[in-house]
């Protein structure tokens, strides 16, 4: 096996470019499990065509646009910065507000605006959802867990980092101790596959939270080993986590 010239073509891996929350360059290349839930369903289940609707860190807006809900009636946040410019740009021209967000600071909207707030895998404070949901208003998360991908985190990147206690027991009782009435809430621990270690690394650099100061040339030899596994088996998998709660603003 020529580790030198797979070496090249995960440096080239590493240097590509992402923008939004679109994983298309991977399509083919991994294979994630089942969830026992489907968010957009739920989604759709709570969401009514006059609805006031925010969609939390909205990425580039790809799952935003797949409700096809009323432009005019609808806001995103977005915290980074290539993100951010990607709404104004794709966004904001259909009319939808766009408010950029920072990252522990309060959100730049006022109190009671939305009938319904989502959220998949954006960090939230429920104090602040809670402010700028109407009464009786709706918010919808899903999470990644503080379980996901840990296993692999740890071959890869041994640097230990402190992993927070996230989860659906962790979460519900802050909803409850916050004015929300919790409707329903799930967790699950589907397999992620991946079936090139390229793919791993350009995963690996785009959640750079998960695998700090991870490059190719630091991590080669952890690289080299995984690689020597997916040819035995075909694919290299550990376990995501995922969880969530749709909540009602009992105000």
């Amino acid at each position: 096996m020529n580790y030198e010239e797979l070496k090249r073509t995960w440096m080239e891996e590493e240097q590509q470019a992402f923008h939004g929350w679109d994983f298309s360059h991977l399509q083919s290349r991994w294979q994630h499990g089942p969830l026992s839930w489907d968010y957009k369903t739920i989604v759709m289940e709570y969401l009514h065509p006059a609805d006031r609707l925010l969609d939390m860190g909205t990425g580039g807006g790809e799952f935003l646009l797949s409700l096809h809900h009323s432009p005019e009636h609808t806001s995103v946040t977005e915290a980074w910065q290539p993100n951010l410019q990607l709404c104004m740009e794709k966004l904001a021209p259909l009319g939808v507000q766009v408010y950029p967000a920072q990252k522990d600071a309060p959100l730049p909207i006022t109190d009671d605006s939305f009938d319904i707030v989502i959220n998949r895998h954006e960090s939230y404070d429920l104090s602040e959802v809670r402010r700028v949901l109407k009464p009786r208003g709706m918010f919808i998360t899903q999470q990644v867990g503080g379980e996901n991908c840990i296993a692999l985190e740890k071959r890869i990147n041994p640097v230990s980092r402190p992993h927070q206690a996230f989860s659906v027991e962790t979460e519900l009782p802050k909803f409850h101790n916050c004015g929300f009435s919790v409707n329903y809430s799930a967790e699950c621990f589907p397999q992620l596959k991946f079936f090139d270690v390229g793919a791993i690394v350009f995963w690996a650099k785009v959640i750079e939270w998960s695998f700090p100061g991870f490059s190719v040339a630091r991590n080669f030899g952890k690289l080299c080993t995984l690689q020597d596994d997916l040819v035995q088996t075909g694919f290299v998998a550990d376990s995501e986590h995922r969880f969530i709660i749709v909540a009602q603003n009992m105000k």
